[in-house]
């Protein structure tokens, strides 16, 4: 058997640091499934803020080890204890960083969690969904939203407030968000109310939701703006969850993501992906990059500029139709 059976491309690190200083474009070893788990031939592979933490070593994961947990492809082997998929099956779903020295922007990629890509739902659109959805699922169960009531996402423009805005009005919620132009119609034409960021946000959410909102979830990287966002709930500060800003000044406000005892939502993946192939969700997709091009796309990722998800393809993949 040659080498090129056995190794494949992969993007990793071999200490932690920033991303620019430690990851490198090399071969590796494929990997092999372990009982549980699948691997996949990787279509797409979505960049996420995670990866720079994973580099930095903020997340628990071996060194060597690998960036990219949202991934698509086929199935190419199968773990022993694995039902429902077979090989060739087109999934979607999370790349093991945490007991892999690989992750998902890799040629070939192992899964612990993954679901079928509907018909209709193309591997990049399918790759784009699952850290966004799984996360605002999560912080909007946390905050206990229900339905009817008025809830501000600030932040309606990252990928994560993108997703959240849809998933509280599929809830039955009132939502306004806070955006930018890259994304204010889109949002508006979904139902939400939508307002700029900055001076006086305060005084124009309050005027929309006329008085308090009953909830806030922060998805923007805004550092210092958690006092003005627990005065829009007037001053209950357990009635704001960031996933951003980790409250280092003692405000009260709730945080989620760092919790030792978190529990992933990966279960509602499908029916999110099901929604976005029949057209009724969707993450927006910036720019897709080929493996080769892969420093370009973290520094687009980096930036936060991108304006929707960056995603690496490490061979040709192509949108449904």
């Amino acid at each position: 058997m040659s080498d090129a059976d056995t190794t494949m491309r992969t993007i990793r690190f071999h200490k932690h640091g920033e991303w620019a200083d430690v990851l490198n474009l090399e071969s590796a070893p494929i990997p092999t499934p372990r009982p549980g788990q699948i691997r996949i031939k990787v279509q797409a592979c979505a960049l996420n803020p995670m990866d720079w933490i994973l580099c930095l070593g903020g997340m628990p994961g071996p060194v060597p080890g690998g960036i990219g947990l949202d991934v698509s492809g086929t199935v190419d082997a199968i773990g022993t204890g694995v039902r429902n998929v077979h090989v060739g099956d087109l999934v979607f779903g999370v790349a093991d960083y945490i007991n892999s020295p690989t992750a998902g922007a890799s040629d070939y990629a192992v899964l612990t969690f993954w679901s079928p890509v509907p018909e209709g739902l193309g591997p990049v659109e399918a790759a784009s969904l699952p850290m966004v959805v799984e996360t605002a699922v999560r912080a909007l169960d946390k905050l206990g939203l229900s339905s009817g009531q008025t809830i501000l996402i600030n932040g309606g423009g990252t990928m994560v407030g993108f997703s959240a805005v849809q998933i509280a009005l599929e809830r039955g919620a009132h939502v306004i968000a806070t955006a930018g132009d890259a994304f204010a119609e889109r949002l508006r034409h979904m139902g939400a109310k939508v307002t700029p960021y900055g001076e006086g946000m305060v005084e124009r959410v309050r005027e929309i939701a006329g008085g308090a909102t009953d909830l806030v979830l922060h998805t923007a990287l805004a550092p210092g703006v958690l006092p003005d966002l627990i005065k829009i709930v007037d001053g209950v500060p357990d009635r704001v969850l960031s996933i951003t800003d980790f409250d280092e000044g003692n405000l009260g406000v709730r945080t989620t993501g760092r919790e030792k005892d978190l529990v992933p939502r990966y279960d509602v993946l499908s029916h999110y992906a099901q929604l976005a192939a029949e057209g009724r969700f969707t993450v927006p997709v910036a720019q897709t990059y080929a493996m080769e091009d892969w420093r370009n796309a973290l520094e687009q990722s980096y930036g936060g500029h991108a304006h929707g998800k960056l995603l690496i393809l490490p061979e040709p993949a192509v949108s449904a139709a």
